[in-house]
């Protein structure tokens, strides 16, 4: 009894608000005003859920590409320096009637201009004979100074090619001349055992002219060429 009283009322006092406005225009003009009211707060609240969506798909996103951050890649140190140490072996074709090589000392330096390009200095003593059988006592040391290209192969291997250009000296055969101009090419591989020291592994052949035998005025050089085997350690800083 009180609802139909209260919708009676409420239908009274609509019909009084309205005034004398048609009973049909009145309800399609507040019916399309409630219709829109509803459809814009429907899309308020699909367009508030959209962003609280992807919100978590986002966050994944960003942790998922922490790693791969310029900032936490590890950059390993580069070095312009190296200092090379180590054992030599070298041919003695410039010696007649030698039997055996000889061997000794060979040290360098490497100076670094960029990625793949040095200059190298490159110093042996060969002061011993492998074994007995060469006539006099022969000596060999030169001085040798070139450019050096090295690039990273595979690994922990990188490898190197020099050409190198300089003078070598013979000693102990009384050749006249004893010193002359020497070069030549080759190249080795590089071990790397810690950031700063690696083995190394090369072997190149070298040229130079000296007469051939025990030398009497007027004898002319020959050429000849030496090829030479070294191992050792390389420090770089």
């Amino acid at each position: 009894m009180e609802r139909i009283v209260y919708e009676g009322t409420a239908f009274q006092s609509q019909r009084q608000s309205r005034g004398t406005e048609p009973e049909a225009a009145w309800f399609l003009k507040h019916g399309f005003e409630e219709s829109f009211a509803l459809k814009r707060n429907f899309l308020i609240s699909i367009l508030a859920m959209v962003p609280a969506a992807l919100m978590p798909l986002a966050a994944i996103g960003q942790v998922a590409s922490a790693p791969e951050s310029p900032s936490a890649e590890r950059t390993e140190p580069t070095y312009k320096n190296q200092v090379f140490a180590g054992f030599g072996y070298t041919s003695l074709n410039q010696v007649n009637q030698s039997r055996y090589g000889l061997e000794g000392v060979n040290l360098a330096y490497i100076r670094d201009f960029g990625q793949y390009f040095g200059l190298t200095a490159d110093g042996v003593a060969y002061t011993r004979s492998v074994a007995a059988g060469n006539p006099g006592d022969p000596k060999v040391d030169a001085l040798l100074l070139g450019p050096v290209l090295h690039a990273p192969l595979f690994g922990k291997i990188s490898g190197f090619v020099h050409v190198l250009l300089g003078v070598e000296h013979t000693g102990g055969e009384n050749q006249r001349p004893n010193i002359s101009f020497a070069g030549g090419m080759g190249g080795g591989l590089d071990y790397r055992l810690t950031q700063r020291f690696f083995l190394r592994a090369s072997g190149d052949d070298i040229a130079s002219s000296f007469t051939v035998n025990n030398p009497a005025p007027g004898d002319s050089p020959h050429e000849r060429w030496n090829s030479r085997a070294t191992i050792g350690v390389v420090y770089k800083f």
